[in-house]
């Protein structure tokens, strides 16, 4: 499975949480997931907050281009960024 879909309205990334890390970055892949490292713990909705200010910082969109699909509780999410291309995807992921 790839790490991503391409929808319409933009792209669909598996996304894998750590949680509680020392710095808060996309930190390429983890098997068919982008993995992405938070600071905060998986309290309160506060790592899911995170996440989604990470990912909008690391792609250069709005926190609201940043939606869950499903995995709101899960270390593995489903997250779409709307309004960015495939293309884009490379030059984040490392």
């Amino acid at each position: 499975m790839a790490f991503f879909t391409e929808t319409p309205e933009g792209v669909v990334l598996n996304v894998k949480a750590q949680p509680r890390s020392s710095r808060a970055c996309v930190d390429g892949m983890a098997g068919d997931a982008v993995k992405v490292r938070i600071r905060s713990a998986p309290v309160d909705g506060k790592a899911n907050k995170e996440l989604i200010e990470t990912l909008a910082d690391a792609f250069d969109i709005p926190k609201s281009s940043v939606q869950f699909k499903s995995g709101e509780t899960s270390k593995t999410k489903r997250i779409l960024l709307k309004g960015v291309a495939p293309s884009r995807l490379a030059s984040v992921i490392h």
